[in-house]
């Protein structure tokens, strides 16, 4: 099957003579271009949804939205024998409790500092948000050093703190776990409020998400030349993306690297057609750091808890694996306790008489 789908393939200008991981660049490239723009016209926010906010509910809708469709699409595709996550990571024997817990918490508290997740401000970066892009830099450099640089010891140690669940699974996974979550997730949606237009986006985005799997697992399989089983995920992607800028000559480019860079050209373009393109800055030294501060955290959170939110959450969560479930809702507790404590320091500054403070979030 997979030499039929690289003859179909094959037939594509340009794809001749491409290898399956050469193949896989472009298949990323095109899903980035296509969640990009969706993410753009969408606001496509986990940051959004569960932090307190005056469009939470209609946030919360389209993100919910495009995961119950994630999760049908993969189990789907899962249960008709495309794609098996048997030797995922996610299906890990040993579940790495404590890196996973504090990565989550550290990583949600990155993204609120930062006024967006790694992918959020990703979309951001292709619509002129040089704070965001700055943050995705900072974001990659630190990431890669806790993958393989200073911060290694820390990510191996955190990881030897392990449970052997009975299953890596959830209980019950299947078809029918997964039709009842996305069910349950579909009619929190429909009372959220949201655009229909902006379900239908994040719809898609979900659909996205299970395609990034379908085409690493199934249309580009090859035992001899094999191309590693991912979807939408920022994490490695980012670390892989910098390293293969400076160092193009030596290092390949990955699905990941197709991923991140048709995500900032998909949001350019939406943007630019839609009148939302603006360059955007940094206000203050004190902004700055704060967003700075968050990168650090996220680079170093999203490694530990195993990825981001699309990596663990959009992407992970289908899969049913108890470490992405519990990736996702360290994530989303991690940036609720952090929305709070700021805004009790805030509340705090201003009894206090420090109206002239820069405020803590500012616009996107």
């Amino acid at each position: 099957m997979y030499e039929s789908l690289l003859e179909t393939l094959s037939f594509i200008p340009g794809l001749e003579d491409k290898t399956a991981p050469e193949v896989a660049v472009y298949a990323g490239l095109i899903l980035g271009v296509l969640f990009g723009a969706l993410a753009q016209i969408t606001r496509f926010c986990f940051r959004r949804a569960v932090v307190s906010g005056p469009d939470r509910r209609q946030a919360a809708g389209v993100w919910l939205t495009g995961l119950a469709l994630a999760v049908l699409a993969t189990q789907f595709a899962v249960m008709y024998e495309l794609i098996s996550f048997d030797d995922h990571r996610f299906m890990s024997s040993d579940l790495p409790v404590a890196a996973i817990v504090l990565g989550g918490l550290l990583f949600g508290a990155g993204m609120v500092l930062t006024r967006g997740c790694v992918s959020r401000l990703t979309v951001l970066s292709g619509s002129g948000n040089l704070r965001a892009l700055t943050v995705l830099v900072v974001f990659a450099i630190v990431a890669h050093a806790t993958l393989k640089g200073v911060l290694a010891p820390l990510r191996v140690a955190l990881g030897s703190y392990t449970l052997p669940p009975e299953s890596a699974a959830l209980p019950g996974a299947g078809p029918i776990l997964a039709a009842l979550i996305a069910f349950g997730l579909l009619a929190i949606a429909a009372r959220s409020g949201a655009r229909p237009a902006h379900l239908l986006g994040g719809a898609l985005i979900g659909l996205i998400a299970a395609a990034g799997w379908v085409t690493t697992g199934y249309v580009l399989y090859d035992d001899f030349d094999p191309v590693a089983l991912e979807s939408l995920s920022f994490t490695l992607p980012a670390s892989e993306t910098l390293f293969w800028t400076i160092a193009s000559s030596s290092i390949s480019a990955t699905f990941g690297t197709g991923i991140l860079g048709g995500v900032i050209a998909g949001a350019a373009i939406a943007a630019l057609i839609r009148g939302e393109f603006q360059w955007q800055s940094f206000d203050s030294p004190a902004q700055t750091g704060r967003y700075l501060s968050g990168a650090a955290l996220m680079g170093v959170g999203g490694v530990l808890a195993g990825g981001c939110t699309l990596g663990a959450g959009l992407s992970g969560v289908p899969t049913l694996s108890i470490a992405a479930v519990l990736a996702i809702v360290a994530i989303a507790a991690g940036g609720v306790i952090a929305d709070r404590l700021l805004k009790i320091s805030a509340s705090s500054s201003g009894s206090a008489g420090s109206s002239t403070k820069q405020p803590l979030q500012p616009a996107e």
